[in-house]
């Protein structure tokens, strides 16, 4: 990592289910992030696509209702292709702010649905896209797995930046694979708000001593229209996500946030110099690992259905 690099968390609502109207409100925040001479923009999960906070698409169990699947046709409809105009408005976005983005989308890939971050260097475009290995719970009936081949840090002038989704960071195997390639800013984009949440955070960090920047989205109900059928209520001023969003230091402390209930960008100044000193006593892939005891297997092949 360079010596410093001041970083950004967003903690923001998307336009639910409208993809133009989000990339242009991304813009706005990656201007707005960059004018505080952020070089570093975290965005929350799902953030240019939409989480479907609260939706079930009708499925019990043994049966998809008619309604759910025209939700779905909706969801679909209000995600994006990787080489679509809303990631290219965010591209010339970064390029002209000069700043590194790391974007929650929801991505289509052919005729199914992905949780995807990609990231996106000021000079280069998109260097690199992680989909999401695990969805959880329900988010498996609307969302593919990912595959290893997606698991890779990006290695950029600011450092070596990884990004882990989610509830795939309670994975301890993946969390593994991201420290072996020597993640030094380790995003957390996540739809999670929950006390509990901080903690993990904090853990990782000095688990993998790493910077952690965890993004999530303040939203309320009546930001999703009066049509939206979540089953979590219909009063528009309720707050479906909290954000608690926050920025850790590789010994675990908390140098932004968490902020609840409140829009807003937290910023922070990351030094190499600690990440280096963090090490003196423990390296979870270094002088800490015991590989004669421990070893992880990590299969990196992209997993295609139909071989030629």
């Amino acid at each position: 990592m360079k010596s410093h690099v001041k970083v950004a968390v967003v903690q923001d609502s998307s336009v639910p289910f409208d993809a133009a109207a989000t990339a242009s409100k991304t813009c706005t925040l990656i201007q707005e992030a960059a004018s505080n001479n952020a070089e570093l923009v975290v965005f929350p999960e799902a953030f240019l696509g939409t989480y479907p906070k609260g939706l079930t698409f009708d499925a019990p169990v043994g049966r998809r209702l008619p309604e759910g699947r025209q939700d779905y046709q909706k969801y679909f409809e209000g995600a994006v292709d990787m080489d679509g105009p809303e990631l290219k408005l965010i591209m010339q976005a970064a390029n002209e702010h000069d700043i590194f983005v790391v974007l929650g989308i929801i991505e289509r890939g052919g005729s199914t649905l992905y949780c995807t971050v990609v990231f996106i260097d000021p000079h280069k475009g998109v260097v690199g896209k992680r989909r999401k290995l695990m969805p959880t719970g329900t988010e498996r009936l609307i969302w593919g797995f990912g595959d290893g081949s997606t698991l890779g840090v990006v290695e950029s002038e600011l450092g070596n930046i990884g990004a882990v989704i989610c509830w795939e960071n309670y994975m301890p195997a993946l969390r593994l694979a991201m420290y072996a390639q020597a993640v030094e800013i380790y995003c957390a984009p996540t739809a999670d708000c929950r006390d509990s949440w901080l903690p993990s955070m904090r853990h990782i960090a000095m688990e993998g001593r790493c910077y952690v920047l965890s993004a999530c989205q303040y939203i309320q109900r009546g930001e999703y229209g009066e049509q939206y059928r979540s089953v979590l209520g219909d009063d528009p001023e309720q707050v479906l996500m909290h954000g608690a969003s926050a920025i850790i230091g590789p010994l675990g402390e908390v140098i932004a946030g968490p902020v609840h209930d409140q829009r807003c960008i937290l910023y922070a100044e990351l030094d190499n110099a600690t990440l280096i000193q963090s090490k003196l006593d423990f390296d979870p892939v270094g002088h800490y690992s015991r590989p004669d005891v421990f070893s992880l297997k990590v299969d990196t092949e992209e997993k295609k259905p139909v071989h030629y």
